[in-house]
Order: C-alpha cells, then structure tokens, then sequence
C-alpha cells in the first residue's frame, strides 16, 4: 500500500519538500540617486540615531548592537528615563536629547530610527524628510488619514531618502519561503488567510496610574484614539501585510465588530476586534484579536498569541514570526485532494466519492524547507545525505528548521545597506501607506458598523498639510 503525505518515507519528503524551497536571497532593485547624505564614520558606518526610546526602541537597540554596519551617536525621548535606559542598551556612549528637532539639526546623523507613539510618526518623519536623514519607522507608518497623502508627496520629492517601514515579516526567511510557494502553484489559488493575536487579561496592554491624568495616559498611550490605532494599529498591521503579500493585492472593502466589553480601566480602544477584509478575487482575510484568551489554533497549541494560516486550493501553511525566546515556525499541509487540472489548466472531472475522500483524517504537515535544507549541483555526497537527513528528522517532529537570524536584526541591517547603497527597501513607502491606510479604514469600520471601500481614503483627509504637533 503506497505511502501519503500522512505517514511520509524519506523519498516523501524529498519529494514533497524539495518543491517547497526558499528563502533564497532576495535580489533587490535600486532606485533613485545616491543616499543624500554620504557616510562619515572612517569604518564605513552608517551614523543613526534613535527617535522614541520606550519599549520599542530600547527593544530596536538590543538588535541593534550586534550589527556593526550602524552606529547609534543619538538617542530622543520626552521621557530622560528612557533616553537614558536607551543609550545604556546599545552602549555606544550616543548624544541624549529630550527634543526631536534638536537631534534633527545634528549634521552627524545619516538616519533615524522612529519607535514614538503612533501619532507622532507623521511629524516626525516628515521633519526627519525635510533634514535629509534616511528614515525607519515603526508601523503604522502613519495615524491620519491626510497623513497618507502628506507623507507620500513630500517622499516622492525626496527620491534619494530611503524610507522604511517596520515590517519585520518582509524579511523574515520563513515568510519569503511562503511566498515562494505561492509563486510556484504549491497552494494552488490562494483563497483564505486567516490571522490572529490573542493575548490573555495579564498579557493585555493594562492602564498605569488614572485614565483622566494626561500624564499617564500618554505613558500608557496605547490604550487612548487619541494617540492609538488600538489593537488594528499596534498588532494586526503586521499580518494584514501577510495577507496583501501572499494574495498579491490590497483589499476592496472591511468590514468588522469591536467592542469594549472586558478591560474596565477607563481605556477608550476597543478590547476585542474581528475583522473580515475581501480583496479583488474574492479572497478574504479575517482577523480577530481578543483580551481574554491567548489561545493559538495552530501547531497542535504549540504556540500561542498570534499566527496565520494561509489556505489555498492544494493546500494550507501554518506560520508565525519568531521572539527573542521562540523560533519562527512554518509548517506545510498538502491537500488529501487537490483539484485535478488538465494540459491547458481546466478542471477535470472529480472520481465518484471524492466529496467523501477528503474528509476525515488529516494529512500530516510538513516544515517549510529554507534555503540550508535544499540540495544544489554544488553539493558533495555528504552535504546532500546531511540535508536528507535533517529533513528526515523535520518530517518525524524530531527538529524543525529555524531562521539563521532573527527578521528585526535583519529588517535593520538592511536599512543600514540601503542608507548606504540606495537600493530600494522590501518594506516601502508604499508598502507602509497601504498597511496604513488598512488600519484607518478598518478602525472606520469598527465605529461605523459598516462596509468600508478602500477607494475612500483618495476623498478622505485631502487639504492643507497638518500642522507639526508639538513634541
């Protein structure tokens, strides 16, 4: 009796997995001039600076210090103690400033990194723009709508700024390798992505000191509209990106139910979302994201928070991004019984019984290989019975394969090639405004009960620039 993706032998796997490859170096476009400013430091160094040193940026200078293509000589914050805590972290004795337009004015900085709350990323950038620095920053790229305009004029008048957005997924080994597979028909049409971050009571964002203190609500300043995108803004920007990229498309229309039902600490975001976006092709994502249950319904409950699953017509994958503490995970489930299609890819006639055969029992899932586990011509005898085995050993649960690096140390050492090269960046201008734009018109949704287009945004905001907010 022949073997299934169910109980795989080692030619299975080779047969199965060889086609799921990945992860190769992606070859990026450069665009544009030179960087506008030229690298001063005598090691060739990209000299950055940091801009919001709370959680975010102090965590963005932990990667930071171990890539020795950039060096931090500034660090901003309103706050000294975290100025201070964020200088100390990536120890390289950098300038402290408490405002942002003083640091800008420092001719020794090529770039800045820009980890503020989220409704300061717009005056910030845009001042950043004006000085002539390179710019990352964090996602949501912008909070207004007239933002979205605002940000993507004043970028195309400056083509020689790289400006990144902090997507760390687009460079992440096993989310490249998910896209390949999509690219190579392994999942046949892509139809449905489905994606959450669950978090439980104690691991939900908590109210610091009294919601009626201004003090305290900006230090808490997730949980207010009037600095915050909420739980669409802070975590589903990052897997409504997954879904544009793995459907190759921006959505048509959201629609969504939100509440504020659970978290009674005079925060005014909603506590729990669920989100169902329709793209150009039918496809949909839908996203929830609750403040009772960290549950994950993927990897067996290996994991928990947050995940997606990517399904297609010949199959489904299973992923999520790594932490500091747990590996990226990228599991592949062939379809029991894929569409059968002929020479010119029209669809033939299904057996009798084939409703019935693809219920039941399910097939079992297979690692998503990265570019280490792919058998070249290049490869000696050895080389290639290594990679057999440790697929071998992937497919038996025995080991999965990991990422060589962690995707923010990567996401940033490529901003820091970029500054210097002006090649063009994965996470984009454009790639930033779209996730933006998602975020706002799916907020939108939220309040209005209704079926938000995504061609709203062009009537949306459109006037004067906003004026500069005050540090």
């Amino acid at each position: 009796m022949p073997k299934t993706p169910a109980d795989p032998t080692r030619r299975d796997v080779v047969k199965l997995a060889g086609a799921a490859t990945v992860a190769a170096a992606s070859t990026r476009r450069a665009e544009g001039a030179p960087a506008i400013q030229t690298v001063r430091a005598a090691n060739n160094q990209l000299q950055y600076a940091l801009i919001g040193s709370g959680s975010r940026g102090q965590y963005h200078m932990k990667h930071a210090k171990g890539i020795d293509t950039g060096r931090c000589v500034a660090v901003c914050d309103t706050v000294e103690e975290n100025a201070l805590k964020g200088a100390k972290e990536i120890g390289s004795n950098p300038k402290v400033y408490k405002d942002y337009r003083e640091l800008l004015a420092n001719k020794d900085v090529d770039a800045v990194l820009i980890a503020t709350p989220l409704f300061m990323h717009y005056p910030v950038t845009r001042d950043a723009l004006l000085a002539g620095k390179h710019v990352f920053c964090e996602k949501s790229l912008v909070f207004k709508p007239e933002e979205v305009h605002g940000l993507r004029a004043l970028s195309k008048e400056r083509p020689k700024q790289v400006l990144q957005t902090g997507l760390q997924r687009r460079y992440s080994a096993f989310y490249d390798a998910a896209a390949q597979m999509i690219q190579k028909g392994m999942l046949g049409d892509v139809t449905h992505v489905y994606a959450q971050w669950h978090r439980g009571p104690m691991g939900a964002w908590r109210m610091k000191g009294d919601a009626k203190n201004p003090k305290d609500r900006l230090a808490t300043w997730r949980l207010f509209r009037e600095y915050s995108g909420g739980l669409v803004a802070e975590l589903a920007s990052h897997q409504i990106d997954v879904a544009d990229r793995m459907f190759g498309a921006t959505p048509e229309f959201v629609v969504g139910v939100g509440g504020l039902d659970y978290m009674k600490d005079g925060r005014d975001v909603y506590d729990n979302i669920q989100l169902i976006f329709k793209y150009p092709k039918g496809q949909k994502l839908t996203y929830t994201s609750i403040s009772t249950n960290s549950h994950l319904p993927l990897f067996g409950g290996a994991r928990t928070q947050f995940g997606e699953m990517i399904m297609g017509t010949h199959g489904a994958i299973h992923i999520t991004v790594g932490t500091d503490n747990e590996p990226a995970l990228g599991i592949w489930y062939p379809e029991a019984n894929p569409p059968q299609t002929g020479p010119a890819g029209e669809k033939k006639a299904q057996p009798a019984g084939a409703s019935l055969a693809g219920t039941g029992k399910g097939g079992k899932g297979l690692p998503i290989l990265l570019n280490r586990d792919q058998v070249s011509d290049q490869d000696g005898f050895i080389a290639k019975e290594l990679k057999f085995a440790r697929r071998w050993l992937y497919s038996k649960g025995v080991m999965l394969p990991e990422e060589d690096r962690n995707p923010v140390d990567v996401q940033l050492e490529s901003f820091f090639s970029d500054c210097k090269t002006g090649a063009h960046p994965k996470a984009d201008l454009e790639i930033g405004l779209a996730d933006s734009t998602a975020v706002i018109l799916a907020n939108l949704a939220l309040d209005e009960g209704r079926r938000v287009f995504f061609n709203e945004i062009d009537k949306m905001g459109k006037g004067p620039e906003p004026k500069a907010r005050k540090a």
